[in-house]
């Protein structure tokens, strides 16, 4: 059990990182702070180069520290939340399979970082090797309701600024 946690906190924790890498400096041809918030903007989210420093930095230092096993139900929450975030407010429209932009890959990367809560991090991990305790049932469950809790935050307030702009685009119009 414990080599199979180390396994896959080490696939999703680095895929998580190289995403955060491409979002915060450029890096595996990705975007940059620029072209990420340049995107976010796209969507309509307001101030969006801070939601890109934010959004590049979890991925960034939650990956690595799901990859560790470092304070991993923090690292689960900022995962959980940050992909049902990108599942609810930019996939889910474009169906399941991520060929089409669809909400498949973050859903992955969610349910991923939702086991690893769930079972701790496992033998292999800093947690352990630290004894920080965190690898409790009450750990778990508020990594997991936090994750939630910020998607559905975030989910709400994209769709409210959406109907924000289509009211002032509607009064620019009339």
């Amino acid at each position: 059990m414990d080599l199979a946690l180390l396994v896959l906190r080490l696939a999703a924790g680095l895929t998580l990182t190289v995403h955060g890498a491409q979002k915060l400096f450029g890096s595996f041809g990705g975007p940059g702070i620029d072209g990420f918030a340049g995107f976010l903007g796209s969507l309509g989210i307001r101030r969006p180069r801070p939601y890109a420093v934010l959004t590049g930095t979890a991925e960034f230092f939650g990956g690595i520290c799901l990859a560790l096993g470092l304070f991993t139900p923090v690292a689960a929450a900022a995962t959980i939340g940050l992909m049902l975030s990108a599942t609810l407010v930019v996939h889910a429209s474009n169906g399941f399979f991520a060929a089409n932009g669809g909400y498949e890959f973050p859903m992955l990367l969610a349910a991923a970082a939702a086991a690893i809560a769930l079972a701790g991090p496992g033998r292999f991990s800093l947690d352990n090797a630290l004894d920080l305790g965190m690898a409790t049932e009450g750990w778990s469950a508020a990594a997991i309701a936090i994750g939630v809790l910020a998607a559905v935050i975030a989910a709400i307030g994209q769709r409210s600024q959406a109907r924000r702009n289509q009211r002032a685009g509607g009064m620019r119009t009339a």
